[in-house]
């Protein structure tokens, strides 16, 4: 039985998650209705999503779309992750006043606007020759004062003594990192990649700055253009958006036990 002094907890809990799921479940019956049922706000599901997933793929290229941001994705998340826990493992494990300094100075990046600096970017990717790539989209997101500050903090729990030991043992720095430390701090590199991968799935403003031709558009840049007419399609608009929810849904269900540890700063 539960006790009745916890039926209030359990009231609030349910009420939450009505509200945190409820968006979820508009999103699946907006795609399975026409426009027009969306619009006038049923809530039933529908016998339309065939036909809505047909008008979006006739009309736009889907794959195309889900292609090139799983490209970016994939690429800045394991790219990011490798560079900032390098620069994690330097930071807290070799100290240095200088590099406290820089590391000072790291942290004040992370004050300035993104869109200050994406004019010079801009330019200087253009300059490169890298519009329209990959390495245009993944090149200024690879070391962010974040995840570097989430590396050195669960660096932390890293035990020295066991650095000194394999040392002994004639282990070079670079074995360090990648036999020793790269497996105890796997709880932090599942939620670094949680983090990385959403955030550049879910990228806008950059990825419509960088990339302008069609060939080379995001699935956040696909939704937008759907909603962007004189008239907009709920329908096909709610299927675009379902599909572009679910791998970033599928990364945290997956991951989601080691992003909470990484969260914490678990070392195993």
């Amino acid at each position: 039985m539960v006790q009745r002094r916890l039926i209030p907890t359990y009231i609030f809990l349910v009420i939450v998650a009505f509200f945190s799921v409820f968006p979820f479940y508009w999103m699946i019956s907006a795609a399975t209705n026409e426009s027009i049922d969306v619009a006038r706000g049923k809530l039933a599901i529908g016998g339309h999503f065939m036909e809505n997933f047909h008008n979006l793929v006739s009309g736009n290229d889907l794959w195309g779309a889900m292609g090139n941001s799983a490209l970016y994705a994939i690429t800045q998340t394991v790219l990011a992750i490798l560079i900032c826990s390098l620069a994690g493992f330097g930071f807290e494990l070799y100290h240095d006043k200088k590099k406290d300094i820089l590391f000072s100075v790291l942290l004040l990046a992370m004050m300035i606007p993104q869109v200050a600096t994406m004019i010079p970017l801009f330019k200087l990717l253009s300059g490169a020759k890298l519009l329209n790539s990959v390495w245009g989209f993944v090149l200024p997101s690879l070391s962010t004062p974040f995840l570097i500050m989430m590396f050195r903090q669960n660096s932390r729990n890293f035990p020295v003594d066991v650095m000194e030991a394999a040392r002994i043992d004639g282990l070079s720095e670079i074995g360090i990192f990648v036999k020793m430390y790269m497996p105890m701090m796997k709880a932090t590199y599942a939620a670094a990649a949680v983090i990385t991968f959403m955030n550049a799935w879910n990228s806008y403003l950059w990825p419509k700055v960088i990339m302008t031709t069609p060939d080379s558009q995001t699935m956040p840049m696909l939704i937008s253009n759907l909603a962007s007419g004189y008239t907009t399609d709920y329908g096909m608009l709610m299927v675009g958006v379902l599909f572009c929810s679910i791998p970033t849904m599928i990364v945290f269900f997956i991951l989601q036990k080691q992003f909470a540890e990484g969260i914490t700063g678990a070392v195993k």
